[in-house]
């Protein structure tokens, strides 16, 4: 592969491109609403915003960067390999296999160096020695059964499969690692309910909370133009933008800042819920019901202030981070509508020059590269149907 700029660039939106695919991989674990099961790409998600409100509880010596990171890609080979149910039965070493052969074909897309990186990162998650890697693996292991136990409707084969998994599988280890989130699983499946010591319980009660954002569903549609996009699996799929693309920012940003962003960015929707960026809104409505949802759900947090100043961050678009990560939340948007076949500009009645106001201004405020790169499939998809 060429080493030239334009070259690296497509490479790294290939690579995106193919990520998508991880929001078509359906987990065995139900949301808490019961109403599906759930995509590794809404997992990863959720472990990263997991991740983001223990980090007081990561071992000595982590990088919580790194751990976000960690968790954002850990499970990324399911694109191949799939999923694999803890309850069923498995061959180890087919599956190592399998996940081995799948990192090495989807970090390889990537430019060399950023693939590297990304690849060794992932078999570090796997050898789970490192303070990254047993923290991102300790909370992996908790929050399908904190998923799971919090159903609207558990069934006796989910309370069963789970209290074995406590007990005598691999979540039976949290009964030393995390102590008191073990005690409070446990008493949930044997009906006890204890509350659990507080910030522990706030935090519990807040993620769960953040579960909803599965269920917010977006204009766009995933990649493959098969159903609509939800908004926890947009704002995982950003996260990678943010950490793959920080050089081609129009100023110099901090792409693990903007990454934090874009794990918090659209929570608000969980109350506020989506509004299309080429649909019709009352501006100020949409503003106030969002800052509305903004004190509620970081209020839950105890600490929450340090959050919810990120999202006024986000919001307000001032610093080189904030405008880099809004530059890619307009950014993915366009690359799923071209990958779709037109998506919602279709359905949106979107003309050329409606994309630049309301979508290219924007993104080339914070990466212009980004809007450049696209503009040639952009413009033959309009003259087709000029």
């Amino acid at each position: 592969m060429s080493a030239g700029p334009n070259a690296r660039l497509e490479a790294q939106l290939a690579f995106l491109v193919e990520a998508d695919r991880l929001k078509s991989v359906a987990r065995a674990n139900l949301l808490m609403d019961g109403s599906r099961r759930e995509t590794t790409a809404e997992h990863s998600w959720h472990l990263a915003l997991w991740a983001l409100i223990f980090e007081d509880l990561a071992p000595r010596g982590c990088d919580l960067d790194r751990a976000l990171l960690m968790a954002l890609i850990h499970d990324l080979v399911e694109i191949d390999a799939g999923d694999h149910p803890i309850h069923e039965g498995h061959d180890p070493a087919e599956v190592a296999a399998k996940e081995g052969a799948a990192a090495r074909r989807l970090y390889g897309l990537l430019p060399e160096d950023q693939g590297t990186r990304l690849h060794a990162l992932w078999e570090e998650f796997e050898a789970g020695q490192s303070p990254e890697a047993r923290f991102v693996r300790i909370l992996d292991a908790a929050q399908p059964i904190l998923q799971t136990l919090l159903q609207e409707e558990m069934s006796a084969a989910d309370r069963d499969i789970t209290r074995a998994n406590l007990t005598l599988g691999r979540s039976a280890a949290l009964a030393d690692l995390w102590p008191a989130f073990h005690a409070h699983a446990v008493g949930l499946i044997e009906g006890a309910a204890p509350r659990p010591p507080e910030p522990l319980g706030a935090r519990l009660r807040f993620l769960a909370e953040a579960d909803r954002l599965k269920t917010v569903l977006r204009g766009t549609t995933i990649f493959d133009g098969s159903r609509r996009e939800n908004s926890a699996e947009h704002s995982w799929h950003l996260a990678l933008y943010a950490h793959l693309l920080p050089e081609h920012a129009e100023r110099p940003a901090d792409a693990a800042r903007a990454l934090r962003m874009l794990i918090l960015h659209d929570l608000v929707e969980i109350d506020a819920g989506d509004a299309p960026i080429h649909g019709d809104h009352d501006v100020a409505a949409l503003e106030a019901a969002e800052r509305r949802a903004a004190d509620r759900l970081f209020g839950l947090l105890p600490g929450g202030a340090a959050l919810r100043a990120l999202w006024d961050e986000f919001e307000a678009a001032e610093t080189a981070d904030a405008r880099y990560a809004k530059s890619i939340d307009r950014v993915q948007p366009v690359m799923a509508n071209l990958e779709a076949g037109g998506g919602t500009w279709i359905s949106f009645a979107v003309s050329r020059e409606k994309l630049e106001t309301r979508v290219g201004s924007k993104v080339r405020r914070g990466a212009p590269a980004l809007w450049a790169a696209l503009l040639p499939r952009i413009d033959a998809w309009f003259g087709e149907r000029a």
